[in-house]
């Protein structure tokens, strides 16, 4: 049991996909102008992120290795992804109309977001079992919450700061981005996976 937690809170602090791996940097951007918006897009990628990870997990022990078909890998776990997504929005849309409208915007984002694909690439060549590959999903996702609002919350505050002229506007966000990159690079010694 604590194996999985420490699963959990290595992949959301120590290993973070956005602000270590470098993975989902489009969301970082795209959808960080306001919290409300980062909050929405979080909150669809880390349900499609845990799904993902579990399901990539079974199409991988019980399709791709009985068959003899490992290089069919990135090709399998994006089809995986595009399904996960679209099953995801069809549930909401049916069983809650307040989640599909918060949802709405972010399907495409979520889709072509790396960082989905990135944590069914990561579970399969750490081989991990269903409850790791269960946990570091719901890691990675939590991680990629956090990310995702409190870079949106800085640059919401940035919006008012005093920035000289030459750093205003994208150059900021990098700024600011790799400062708390380096934030997330502190817990380095907490916990290895």
């Amino acid at each position: 049991m604590s194996d999985l937690a420490l699963v959990v809170i290595a992949a959301a602090l120590v290993n973070n996909l956005v602000l270590v791996q470098s993975l989902g940097v489009d969301a970082l951007f795209g959808a960080s102008g306001r919290v409300e918006t980062a909050v929405g897009t979080a909150f669809a990628t880390g349900l499609v992120l845990t799904i993902a990870a579990v399901v990539t997990y079974i199409v991988e022990l019980y399709v791709l290795v009985p068959f003899e078909l490992p290089y069919l890998r990135l090709i399998a776990f994006m089809a995986v992804v595009v399904l996960a997504v679209q099953c995801m929005d069809t549930v909401a849309r049916r069983t809650s109309p307040l989640t599909a409208q918060l949802l709405g915007g972010q399907i495409p984002l979520v889709t072509a977001n790396s960082a989905v694909l990135g944590v069914a690439l990561l579970n399969s060549t750490a081989s991990r079992s269903l409850a790791a590959s269960l946990c570091y999903g719901v890691g990675a996702a939590l991680g990629f919450g956090l990310a995702l609002v409190l870079f949106a919350g800085l640059r919401e505050r940035l919006a008012h700061a005093d920035v000289p002229v030459p750093f205003r506007g994208t150059a900021i966000a990098f700024v600011t981005a790799g400062i708390l990159s380096l934030a997330f690079l502190g817990f380095a010694g907490f916990a290895r996976l």
